[in-house]
Order: structure tokens, then sequence, then C-alpha cells
């Protein structure tokens, strides 16, 4: 491995605007999931919660034993106000430090590409983001039952230490396993761990703003996503790469001091939830919709890692243009996410993810056939809209294909869990299959696109076995 080496000041030859915004449509897609994953869950649980939930003070200390009184949850819920808009402020700087940072992956890759810290393949080197953003979604199986018990703030004051040692810890790595361990493992699990009881907080203090409010916080992961990023890039011509990323972790240290201070826990369940929910297993609509849809992410994946650096290694585009490319996908998924969730309602959730589905494994395949600026052009404001669709109701439909709905919550939390291997074999071994093409370091992107392809019809092909198992072959019915 190289020993650290201080960049030049031509380090923007070396790190391209495409392959710097490579990991922001993934972690934002993924973060999107679980927005809409605990708004299933609360929809479902909504009619029983006054029953099950105490009030906390809102100048509860993480007191989880403290003897509470109970309450109607519906009628206590503040919906506006100062400290309900501070739970906003705070869940905002929680979505900036977690997803937020793990967008600016694309930078450290491609950095880390350049050979000035460790030599390693780029599948390799893609492990590392690749366990970062599963860690954030298996932290959620755990820390859900420590929030239930009343330990917000202890999760965001670990969580927050977990991101800034792991920042500290990468400045002084020199090798791959070290970066591995502070920025994909460190780093990573401290996003996870104050993620998820974040989600959880906003709609204990709103109810018809409960939209607003988690949008709101949610456009911190965007906002994360820009400063990081930006900051990364400019600093390391500067100050060198070690002190670049100590920089990245004072930035995270006083920005986490907002949800460490002013997040409060309103309120919290009488009975925590389970961590596994081994019934989950023998329920085979939901075990075989979340398999589906594993395998489904798995091609997804492929095109949102590696569609702007085949323009530039294709000598198609040039870097300019391959960020412009990532900014239109990232542009219409936007649509993707937003419109079928206003028709969901209508026409049911499946009869939309199909086509979604089926339009993203369709597009890998057209990727065989790209040649031209126009034909990327048009891949990517296409991809980005399906991928959109494709990414935003799996959550919904979890609930639908769960049978027993009293345990949503935690069958969530193992959705979200095994869910996360899509990013892990999509990105990783997307990498692995391109660095394939054997003497001479050809790329092998046509096995690329035909892997991404054929994993997302697998997906397809068994959302409509499972409609025809719902509703057989009515083709009107809503499913």
């Amino acid at each position: 491995m190289a020993a650290v080496t201080e960049p030049s000041a031509t380090l923007g030859n070396t790190i391209s605007p495409a392959a710097f915004h490579s990991a922001s449509q993934t972690t934002l897609e993924t973060s999107e999931l679980q927005l809409k994953a605990f708004n299933a869950e609360k929809k479902q649980d909504e009619e029983t919660r006054s029953s099950d939930e105490v009030v906390v003070p809102v100048n509860d200390n993480d007191a989880p034993n403290s003897t509470l009184p109970t309450a109607n949850h519906q009628s206590a819920i503040p919906n506006g106000g100062a400290a309900a808009w501070l739970q906003v402020v705070g869940a905002f700087m929680v979505f900036f430090n977690s997803w937020g940072i793990l967008n600016t992956f694309g930078a450290f890759q491609t950095y880390y590409e350049s050979g000035q810290l460790f030599e390693e393949s780029s599948s390799n080197i893609a492990w590392i983001g690749a366990i970062q953003a599963y860690s954030v979604l298996f932290a959620g199986l755990i820390t859900g039952p420590i929030y239930d018990r009343g330990y917000l703030r202890s999760l965001l004051v670990v969580g927050g230490f977990g991101i800034v040692f792991g920042h500290m810890m990468l400045s002084l790595s020199h090798t791959f396993w070290q970066a591995l361990l502070a920025q994909g493992f460190c780093i990573g699990l401290g996003a996870g761990i104050m993620f998820t009881p974040t989600l959880a907080v906003l709609p204990t203090y709103f109810n018809t703003r409960v939209g607003l409010a988690i949008g709101l916080a949610a456009s911190g992961s965007s906002f994360g996503g820009i400063v990081y990023p930006v900051a990364f890039y400019n600093l390391i011509d500067t100050i060198g790469f070690p002190w670049a990323v100590r920089v990245l972790g004072f930035i995270a240290f006083a920005t986490m001091l907002v949800p460490i201070f002013f997040m409060k826990q309103r309120v919290r369940p009488a009975h925590a939830r389970a961590l596994l929910d081994l019934s989950a297993f023998t329920d085979w609509p939901f075990v075989t919709f979340v398999l589906s849809t594993l395998v489904g992410y798995t091609g997804l994946y492929v095109i949102l890692f590696y569609l702007s650096y085949f323009g530039q290694s294709s000598k198609i585009t040039d870097a300019s243009l391959s960020f412009y490319i990532v900014a239109i996908l990232n542009a219409t998924s936007m649509f993707g996410r937003t419109l079928p969730a206003a028709l969901s309602d209508k026409t049911g959730s499946l009869n939309l993810i199909i086509p979604g589905a089926f339009f993203c494994a369709l597009l890998n395949f057209v990727m065989l056939a790209v040649d031209s600026v126009a034909g990327i052009v048009v891949v990517a404001l296409c991809f980005g809209f399906f991928s959109g669709v494709f990414v935003s109701l799996p959550p919904v439909l979890s609930v639908a294909f769960s049978q027993d709905k009293s345990k949503i919550g935690t069958r969530m939390g193992m959705g979200f869990a095994v869910l996360g291997f899509g990013v892990l074999i999509g990105g990783p071994g997307g990498g692995a299959i391109l660095g394939s093409g054997g003497v001479g370091g050809e790329e092998n992107w046509r096995g690329l696109w035909i892997f991404g392809g054929v994993t997302s019809m697998i997906s397809v092909v068994v959302y409509i076995t499972l409609r025809i198992w719902k509703v057989g072959f009515k083709i009107n019915a809503k499913v």
C-alpha cells in the first residue's frame, strides 16, 4: 500500500465531478425508502397508539424507568410551536450528518483510486461506501427498540461520537483496511444509530403537518450532500487529505450539538418493539416480496453507480457533462418519488412498482447500445424517473404483504436489513464485473449492463406473480 502523500494542486484532474457525485443518488434514494417506511408503519399503528403510549416530559433526561402517566397521544400532539419546530431543526442536522455525509463518498472513492493513500481495486474501494450505507439500514434493527425505551439523547450522543471519531481515525489512515474500519463501519454505524430514532420523533410532535416536518428535515441530507463534498473537494488541494477529513469531522461535531441539546423524546410506547419477529419467515408473501426487491435493487444500483462514469470511460462525455448527467438523473428521480405517492391511493402500489421496475431493467439493456451523448442523456432522464418509482413504493407494499399488521414495526426493521444487501451486491458486485475484462484491463461494460438488467427483470417477474396471487388476472384491479 502506498503511504499518504499530500495531493498537489492538480487534484481537480484526479477527482472528476461525475465520480464526485456517484454515491449521491444511492444514499438519497435509500433515505427516501426509510422515510416512506416509517410513514407506512405510522398509518397502520395510528388507531391503537393512544392506548399503548405514555407521555414523556419535554425535559426528559433519558430516564426510561421513571413512572409516567398514560395519555391520549393524538390529543396531546402540539402540531407546531417552538418546541416542535426545534425538533425539525435538530432532525435537519441529523440528516445533514447521516445521509449528507454518505453522499460524499463519491469524492473519496475517486481520491482512493488515485493511489495517493492506498492502492486497491475499484470493487474493493466500493465496499467502503457500500458498508457505510448498509450500516445505516442495519442499525435501525437495533436502535428502534432502544429508542422505544426512552434513550433518544443517548443514541444521538453515541451516533454523533461515532461520526466524529470515525473522521478523526480516517484522517490517520494509511491502508484500505484502516479506511474501511473508520469510514465504512465507524461513520456508517454512527449515522445509523442516530438516523432511525429521528424518524420516530417528528410524528410525535406533528399530525397534520408531519409531512411538511419530515420533508424539511429530510432536506438536510441534500444540504449535507452539497456542503461536505464541496468542502472536501476544495480543502484537499490546500491542506491535504488528513486535515480536510478532520475539518469534516469538526463540522459534524458543531452541527450535531443542535440535535443533542434540543431534540427531546415526547412520548414512548409502553412496550418496546421486539428485535426480531421469527413468524415473518413463514409469512411467504412478505418474504417473497422482500427478497424480490433485494434482487431488483441489485440491478437498480448498477446504473446509479456507473452511468456517469461510463460516459467518461467510453470518451462519450467530458467531466463537465458527466456532472450534469448526474444532476439530470437526480432531478427526474424527484418526480418519480412524488408522483407515484399521489397516484398509489387510486391505482394501487403494486400496479405502479411493476412498470417502474420493468423500465429500470429495460434501461440497463438499452445501455448496451448507447454510444452517444444524446443516448446517455435520455437514459439519465428516464432512469431517474423510474428509479424514483422503484424506491418509493416497497415500504408501502411491505405493509400490504405482511399478514400480521401488529408486528409491522419489527418487520420493517428486518426488511431494511435484508434490502440493504442489494446495495452490497449491486455496487461492489458491479465493480467486480466491470473489472473482469481480462488482459489489458478492458472494462466489461457489456457484462455489467446485462447483470443489472437480468437482476431487475427477475424482480418484475416475481412482482407480477404476486399480483396474480392476490387478484388473479384482473387487469383493472387495484392492488
